[in-house]
C-alpha cells in the first residue's frame, strides 16, 4: 500500500535527521539522550513511545528544526494531521529550507485535500533537489492522477460525489452512488454516525488504480481521503462491489471521528465486520486457517501479506470487531473512537467503553 512506501521514506529521513542532532540539543545531556531516544523510537515504529520523548527534547532545544520534523513524523504516523502541520510550520519558521520538512509537508497537504499545495511544495523540492529520484517519482505519479482525475465525469449524491473515465461507466456510477447511499443508511443505523461533509469517490480500472494506489495485488479498494475502488466488469459482480464501497465507506466515515493511527485489527475489523451484514464469511476463512492468529500479530499494516495471509487477517479482524459489536454495541464502539480523537490512548479508550480491557479481550481472543 501507499503507506508501506510512505513510511519507509519517513524513516529513512528519520534516521538521516537522528544523525545529526543539533548543538543545541547536545548541549542539554537530559536533551540529547531524548532526541536520541525519540529519533529511535521513531525508527523502530514505537510512535506512541517517541512524541513525549520529542516534547522533552523540544523543551531542551527549542530551535533545534530537526526535533520538530521528528514529532512532526510521530504525530503524521499516528493520524494526527494538525499537531503534525503545527510542528511542521515552527520547523520551517526555524528553517525554511529543512528538507525533512518540506518532504513531510508535501505529503501531509495532498493526505488532507491540498493537492494543490502538494505538488506546489513538491515541485520546489524537485528544483532544488533535481537529482532525488524519490521526489520526482512521487510528483511525477501526483501529476499522473491529478490529470486523470481532471478528465473523468462526476455523479453527485446526496453524501457522495463519484469521479468515473467517460460516458461509458455513467452506468456504473450510478450504480455505485446508490449502493453507496445504501451503505451510508445502514452502516450509519449501526455506529448511529453520520458524515454530513460529501465523500469523494473514484472509480478506476484495474491499471489505473494499482499506479495511483500502489496497493498490494490482493486490494479491492483504498481510501486515503478518497475512496479508491477498481471497477472494470463490476456491473457484473454487483454483490462484490457493494461489499468493497461499503468497506471503504467505513474508514470514511471513521476518518470523521477520529484521525488517531488504530491498530490495524481494529480499523479493517471493523470495516470487514460492517461491509455486509453477515459474517459468515469470516467465520468459513478462519476455520481454514493452519494456526489461530493473535489479535497482537494484526496491529500493523497488512500489507505486507500475501493474499491468504490477508484473508486471514481480515476475517479474524472482523469477527474480533462483530465479537465487540455484540457485547458492547455500536454506540460504544464510536464512542471508543471519538474519545481517541479527544487525546485517550487507545487501552485508556477500549477499557472505558468496552466490558472488558484490552488485553483482557486479547487474552480472551486469543484463549478461544
Amino acid at each position: 500500500m501507499r503507506r508501506r512506501m510512505l513510511v519507509a521514506l519517513l524513516m529513512a529521513l528519520a534516521v538521516t535527521t537522528a544523525s545529526s542532532i543539533s548543538a543545541d540539543a547536545q548541549s542539554s545531556p537530559q536533551g540529547a539522550v531524548a532526541a536520541r531516544d525519540a529519533f529511535e523510537a521513531l525508527v523502530a515504529g514505537r510512535i506512541r513511545e517517541a512524541t513525549p520523548l520529542f516534547e522533552q527534547a523540544i523543551a531542551a532545544a527549542p530551535t533545534d528544526p530537526d526535533l520538530r520534523v521528528g514529532a512532526a513524523f510521530a504525530a503524521y504516523l499516528e493520524g494526527r494531521s494538525d499537531d503534525a502541520r503545527h510542528m511542521l510550520d515552527s520547523a520551517l519558521a526555524l528553517d525554511a529550507k529543512h528538507i525533512g520538512a518540506r518532504m513531510l509537508l508535501g505529503r501531509l497537504q495532498r493526505r488532507t485535500g491540498d493537492s494543490v499545495g502538494a505538488v506546489q511544495t513538491y515541485e520546489r523540492l524537485a528544483a532544488d533537489l533535481p537529482d532525488n529520484k524519490n521526489i520526482a517519482k512521487v510528483l511525477a505519479r501526483w501529476h499522473r492522477e491529478d490529470a486523470l482525475h481532471t478528465q473523468m465525469d462526476q455523479s453527485i449524491g446526496a453524501h457522495f460525489s463519484v469521479a468515473f473515465d467517460g460516458p461509458s461507466e455513467a452506468a456504473l456510477a450510478e450504480r455505485a452512488l446508490a449502493s453507496l447511499e445504501r451503505a451510508y443508511d445502514r452502516i450509519g443505523d449501526v455506529l448511529l454516525v453520520y458524515p454530513v461533509t460529501p465523500i469523494p469517490v473514484v472509480l478506476y480500472s484495474q491499471r489505473q488504480f494499482r499506479d495511483i494506489t500502489r496497493s498490494p495485488s490482493w486490494a479491492g479498494g483504498a481510501y486515503d481521503g478518497i475512496i479508491r475502488v477498481p471497477v472494470r466488469g463490476a456491473l457484473d459482480q454487483e454483490a462484490e462491489l457493494d461489499r468493497v464501497l461499503s468497506h471503504e465507506f467505513v474508514h470514511a466515515l471513521v476518518a470523521t471521528m477520529t484521525t488517531r493511527r488504530l491498530p490495524t485489527w481494529f480499523n479493517e475489523g471493523l470495516a470487514g465486520a460492517l461491509e455486509t451484514d453477515d459474517v459468515g464469511w469470516a467465520h468459513r476463512v478462519v476455520e481454514q486457517l493452519p494456526e489461530p492468529i493473535p489479535l497482537e500479530a494484526l496491529i500493523g499494516s497488512f500489507s505486507e501479506f500475501s493474499g491468504d495471509e490477508a484473508d486471514g487477517a481480515y476475517a479474524v479482524s472482523a469477527l474480533a470487531i462483530h465479537r465487540l459489536l455484540e457485547t458492547a454495541g455500536g454506540v460504544a464502539v464510536a464512542n471508543l473512537l471519538r474519545d481517541l480523537d479527544d487525546g485517550a490512548s487507545f487501552e485508556a479508550a477500549f477499557a472505558h467503553r468496552m466490558p472488558v480491557t484490552l488485553k483482557q479481550f486479547e487474552a480472551e481472543w486469543d484463549a478461544r
